[in-house]
């Protein structure tokens, strides 16, 4: 007794007919064509068998409302499960040799076929719609942000004391505050000039302070010069410059 077998392997949509035709000629037998719903799409699965070996060629995916050619004109049996596939699946196969014109069987509804429960659908279905919701609150959120970001780019260009309000060139950037122009951009027009305006006022006194803190040191540190060799203080001093110039050439860098 021959010893059976069986293998799968996918099989391009458009190579249907022409794997049909070539098992025909190579003495396959037409064994059966399946349809399985799957969360993909479609599955079709032709299945040909010879000395023993079953080979299932398996054409994933087809969307609802595929067309596809049909194998009748190569093997007329596929017939049967062309229209039941045709009525139950939505598949509609191309050059059918018999053709029953979606009345091969009696059913309550079009295309009633599926692997999965009403419950299950409705489960699924309502998961896809809390995904999509939050989809859409993710970008209202990411889309409110790019405004506060550009409402704070826009205030920052009319109030240069508050983008540096502090040693080294601290700068406020759009990030730094997009939960309050968040809030901002809800609130009366008159409100948000008169809250724009503290902040401005804050930042510039913030400035201020630290004008006078620099002022400070710098007369702290003109005091310990005068009191040093005046060779070494030229160093010190020179030294100062440098790293001055340094600085700014870096701030000039990145605020091209």
């Amino acid at each position: 007794m021959a010893q059976f077998s069986q293998e799968f392997a996918p099989l391009p949509i458009e190579a249907i007919h022409d794997e049909a035709l070539a098992r025909k000629a190579g003495g396959w037998r037409y064994v059966q064509t399946l349809a399985v719903n799957t969360e993909a799409g479609i599955d079709l699965v032709y299945s040909y068998m010879k000395d023993g070996l079953l080979e299932n060629l398996v054409a994933k995916a087809l969307p609802a409302g595929s067309t596809v050619p049909s194998v009748t004109d190569q093997f007329l049996a596929a017939f049967v499960f062309e229209n039941e596939i045709h009525d139950l699946f939505g598949i509609t196969f191309e050059g059918l040799a018999i053709d029953f014109g979606g009345n091969f069987y009696r059913v309550a509804q079009k295309e009633p076929m599926t692997i999965i429960s009403p419950e299950l659908k409705a489960a699924r279905e309502k998961a896809a719609k809390v995904a999509a919701a939050k989809a859409a609150k993710e970008a209202a959120k990411v889309d409110r942000a790019e405004k506060a970001g550009e409402a704070q780019a826009e205030f920052l260009a009319a109030h240069p004391e508050a983008k540096a309000a502090a040693k080294g060139g601290r700068v406020f950037t759009p990030s730094d505050d997009e939960a309050v122009e968040a809030k901002l951009a809800g609130m009366d027009p008159e409100k948000v000039a008169r809250v724009r305006a503290a902040i401005a006022a804050k930042a510039k006194k913030a400035a201020e302070q630290d004008a006078a803190k620099d002022a400070a040191k710098d007369a702290e540190l003109e005091a310990k010069l005068a009191a040093m060799d005046p060779e070494k203080a030229a160093k010190v001093r020179a030294a100062m410059e440098a790293k001055a110039k340094k600085a700014a050439e870096g701030a000039a860098k990145e605020g091209e």
